[in-house]
């Protein structure tokens, strides 16, 4: 997608063909920096304090990761020790752990000598396999956005959470590239933009993209979805999913839920986009997911630009106030309208999955 006419991925080589280049995203909106990585830490490093965030991207940079430890080992006990400290980065993402396993699976029985070409090569095909899946989740979701303009001749109002653009993919993005596609279709379409509190995805990393790509987009509270379906001012839900189970169960940022039961009482469309690699086909019920608690400190401080555009960090709570911050929630498949995925719109169930990826299924 593009910043201000520019071309991005999030994750891309350096010059140099090893070196790996990420977008800082604990620095936007107010910075745009890039960072390289180079080492095993450098990466695991950058999943864990969340320079980069969204399952797929969290994918592709272990990917990455496992070939920046290789390029200094290329050693059984050193791959098994890379996959082990990638691993334990981030517990939620299903991502993280099906690139593990992906790249260890293609280096396994190979030759040291050839281990890192060919771990550079499926963290590329990785890369590539991603954006063709964001591509198309954006196809068959646009279809939707189309259908609801065709029908009203108005602005089509959609309602998102949390960050799931670009920026928390490789390219293109999960809920938001439908958006995108609808935007190139020139089909008027407005993005309502949850903050979504803590750390506030949506205000600073979804109103980021979308104002610099040129969509139609408002930030709003957290607790403003409600208020904005009672109303009639949103047409349908998309979000993301950071993992979501057999039975159609979504996992995604905390608050997902609240948005869902909100949009079923008021009868606006839920959709959920992901793509394949984030369904855990081991896992039935969502509630088996494990939910990540992150620092206190992401609820009881903020960063913000100051007037005189220092960006600086300040308390919101009263000193010696506990803090809990569950960083995900779990939204019952009845509450889902629909699963946008790279093979089409399914019901959210173990049937209406079984039906696109009868392969997995099967299993």
């Amino acid at each position: 997608m593009k910043v201000d006419g520019t071309a991005y991925r999030s994750i891309w080589l350096d010059d140099d063909g090893w070196g790996v280049r990420i977008i800082d995203q604990t620095r936007l909106p107010h910075r745009f920096e890039i960072v390289r990585l180079e080492t095993l830490e450098d990466a695991a490093h950058a999943i864990r304090a969340m320079l980069v965030r969204g399952a797929p991207l969290i994918g592709a940079t272990a990917a990455y990761g496992m070939c920046l430890a290789l390029r200094e080992d290329p050693s059984d006990d050193a791959m098994q020790r890379a996959y082990d400290v990638l691993l334990a980065t981030r517990p939620t993402a299903v991502n993280l752990r099906w690139a593990l396993d992906d790249v260890t699976a293609e280096l396994r029985n190979q030759p040291h000598e050839r281990r890192v070409e060919l771990a550079y090569a499926c963290a590329a095909r990785i890369c590539d396999d991603d954006v063709g899946i964001n591509e198309a989740i954006g196809n068959h979701g646009v279809d939707l956005i189309r259908a609801t303009h065709q029908r009203t001749g108005q602005t089509v109002n959609v309602l998102t959470h949390c960050n799931a653009g670009w920026l928390a993919t490789v390219d293109w993005g999960t809920a938001l590239s439908p958006i995108y596609k609808a935007h190139e279709e020139d089909i008027p379409v407005h993005v309502w933009a949850d903050e979504t509190r803590p750390r506030n995805q949506g205000a600073s990393l979804t109103a980021w993209e979308l104002g610099h790509h040129g969509v139609a987009h408002t930030v709003i509270p957290d607790n403003a979805g409600g208020h904005l379906m009672q109303h009639g001012l949103v047409d349908l839900c998309i979000t993301g999913t950071d993992r979501t189970s057999a039975a159609g169960d979504v996992c995604n940022k905390i608050g997902t839920y609240l948005k869902a039961l909100a949009a079923q009482h008021n009868g606006v469309p839920f959709y959920v986009a992901l793509p394949s690699p984030t369904i855990d086909w081991t896992i039935e019920d969502g509630r088996a997911i494990p939910i990540e608690e992150r620092a206190g400190s992401e609820v009881s401080h903020i960063a913000g630009k100051a007037d005189d555009g220092e960006v600086v960090t300040v308390q919101l709570t009263p000193d010696g106030s506990p803090v809990a911050n569950p960083a995900f929630d779990v939204t019952p498949s009845g509450l889902v309208t629909g699963l946008i995925t790279e093979r089409g719109v399914c019901q959210a169930s173990r049937e209406g999955l079984a039906r696109l990826f009868p392969e997995h299924a099967a299993g």
